[in-house]
């Protein structure tokens, strides 16, 4: 099999017009049933919603969790996670599986635990790798896509887009079933 891969020279959201086009793409010639897609303050999300609405794929739009920056506050204004859903995606929002628990020991203890190694393995290949792998996961645990499918996941570095991933879709408890299957763009950075 031979696949084409876009690798960005720098990391960001000027990348995400590309992705787009490497996602629509990717559904044209594969037909992928489900695409889950990263956005903090909405803006990807709505991106990617209003793009793929009418193409037959469930999307599944993945927030930072509440308070994930400042206590009780949501970085995804309510206008906005409304606009997605009206574009017929579902909007998900919950506990960061590399940022939850684990984060608060290693700030109290300056130890380092399992889930932390893992985000930071992750990132070996960038951050946008790292998120795609962790939403798809949330998606799962939260029912919206099913597991030991091929997916199509998206997300960047800081805002936008800049890595679209394939994966075979596993929930959280089961990590180890999770498969990077295809690098479809990333940066090189």
């Amino acid at each position: 099999m031979e696949r084409k891969v876009i690798y960005f020279e720098k990391t960001g959201r000027e990348n995400t017009s590309a992705c787009l086009d490497v996602v629509s793409e990717a559904l044209s010639e594969n037909g992928y049933k489900h695409l889950v897609v990263a956005s903090t303050t909405g803006e990807t999300g709505m991106l990617f919603s209003e793009a793929f609405r009418d193409r037959g794929v469930n999307i599944v739009v993945v927030t930072h969790s509440s308070g994930f920056k400042e206590q009780n506050t949501m970085e995804m204004p309510p206008e906005v996670r409304k606009s997605i859903e009206l574009n017929e995606a579902h909007v998900y929002t919950g506990s960061m599986l590399t940022h939850s628990l684990e984060t608060a020991f290693a700030s109290k203890f300056n130890g380092v635990y399992p889930t932390l190694i893992v985000a930071q393995s992750l990132r070996r290949f960038g951050e946008g790798t790292k998120v795609c792998c962790e939403i798809v996961m949330m998606a799962a645990d939260a029912g919206l896509i099913p597991e030991g499918e091929e997916v199509l996941a998206v997300a960047g570095t800081a805002r936008g887009a800049d890595c679209v991933l394939v994966i075979k879709s596993a929930a959280s408890k089961r990590f180890l079933d999770l498969k990077v299957l295809e690098v479809l763009a990333k940066p090189r950075a």
